[in-house]
């Protein structure tokens, strides 16, 4: 069983999702702060964060557009179509900061994981869908 995001954006080991999303936050400039139970979090305004946007229903897209998925919770919940195409422009741009060297885990290429959920992103916001997590 793992995480499993519509339009082939991701299906995978929920601790990958995390290390992923945490790559990413960390490129973005994000710290990470370790909880007591030992998993890694993004130090971001988490007081500022509603409970809807954990399940991805945001008033407007933040400034920085990564924080759509930062604070999107990991195992349900949606990416609306406007703010699809911000997020993978914004993924886009920090691929290249992301390690080249291959994952021990389940993301393998850290690259081709990242470019195949910048694609489900933009599949999805072409098709006027939201991206769906289970």
């Amino acid at each position: 069983m793992g995480l499993d995001v519509t339009h082939d954006c991701w299906h995978g080991a929920y601790g990958a999702f995390t290390r992923w999303r945490n790559a990413l936050a960390v490129a973005a400039g994000y710290e990470l702060y370790e909880h007591k139970d030992g998993l890694k979090f993004s130090m971001i305004d988490w007081g500022h964060v509603s409970e809807d946007n954990l399940f991805g229903e945001w008033d407007k897209t933040p400034d920085d557009p990564l924080l759509v998925l930062i604070a999107h919770s990991d195992c349900e919940g949606v990416i609306h179509p406007e703010q699809a195409i911000p997020l993978a422009n914004r993924i886009e741009e920090l691929m290249p900061l992301l390690s080249t060297e291959p994952d021990t885990g389940h993301i393998g290429d850290w690259k081709i994981k990242t470019q195949k959920f910048i694609d489900g992103l933009r599949l999805a916001a072409e098709s006027g869908e939201d991206v769906e997590f289970h």
